[in-house]
């Protein structure tokens, strides 16, 4: 099954059946004009400065690189869509009023990056209930189409109780069932619920001259249990987020420690 775009849903029920059912709910060019073309000059200057690659290092080796110089965050177009307010109404209606941020990831992929095999992406939680909800948020700066590759999800999956790489033998191959999301407008998103499989393929060969996919991702959890942190910095990201006043007095528990609990190593995974 291939996706251009979802049917027009009318209102939060439509879009939490849809969210329920399938796990994930495609938002076509969701993001304005003015704030994509912000955020592009961003994600060069994270990926062409070292950013990126410094705070990989420092979730691989904390001891070593400490916290990295610049958090994503602190870019300040990022920092706008990370508390979007379309953004926050949406992720609202899908996991209710009160949910914390946990991460967010901010690359350019070109024809080296490659695919990603089948994977999903949920932490686990203090309570150890699957049931609760951590919604990733996709957005795809410059769109989607077959010349950078696209976004194959399995729906339904979600529903299975499986560990995150238990498909990755598997590589990208086509899968029974699967979406592929393949052709999005600049500025669309993809949430996903972080339980769902999914695998990045990359373009193909011989495809023409592919632009660069700008890929920004961000994370949110249920404020119903404590959370597992991937990064080890994150008590840092957070004060960071709190001090440039991010959730502008709306969203009191975005930012705030007590949905988390200790971090413990080798938990960071990059989309």
């Amino acid at each position: 099954m291939t996706h251009t775009f979802s049917p027009e849903l009318d209102g939060a029920t439509a879009r939490r059946r849809q969210f329920t059912d399938s796990g994930y709910l495609v938002l076509p060019g969701f993001l304005p004009a003015h704030l994509v073309d912000r955020l592009l000059p961003e994600v060069d200057r994270w990926v062409d400065e070292g950013l990126r690659a410094r705070s990989i290092a420092a979730c691989v080796d904390p001891e070593t690189h400490g916290t990295p110089p610049v958090l994503e965050l602190e870019l300040p177009a990022h920092g706008e869509l990370l508390t979007h307010e379309p953004l926050m109404r949406v992720i609202a209606e899908l996991m209710g009023p009160s949910f914390v941020f946990h991460h967010l990831h901010s690359d350019r992929h070109g024809e080296s990056t490659g695919g990603k095999a089948w994977h999903h992406d949920h932490e686990a939680n203090d309570r150890e209930d699957p049931s609760l909800l951590m919604v990733h948020a996709l957005h795809y700066l410059g769109g989607l189409d077959p010349s950078v590759g696209h976004l194959a999800v399995l729906p339904g999956s979600h529903l299975e109780h499986a560990s995150k790489q238990s498909r990755a033998h598997l590589g990208t191959k086509e899968l029974p069932g699967e979406a592929v999301i393949d052709r999005l407008p600049p500025g669309s998103t993809v949430l996903m619920n972080s339980s769902l499989f999914h695998a990045r393929r990359p373009a193909p060969e011989g495809g023409g001259d592919p632009h660069p996919r700008y890929f920004v991702d961000a994370s949110y959890c249920q404020a119903d249990a404590r959370w597992h942190p991937v990064k080890p910095y994150w008590r840092h990201m957070l004060a960071r987020a709190r001090e440039l006043d991010l959730s502008g007095g709306r969203w009191p528990e975005l930012f705030a420690e007590r949905h988390f609990t200790e971090y413990t190593t080798g938990r960071d995974s990059t989309t």
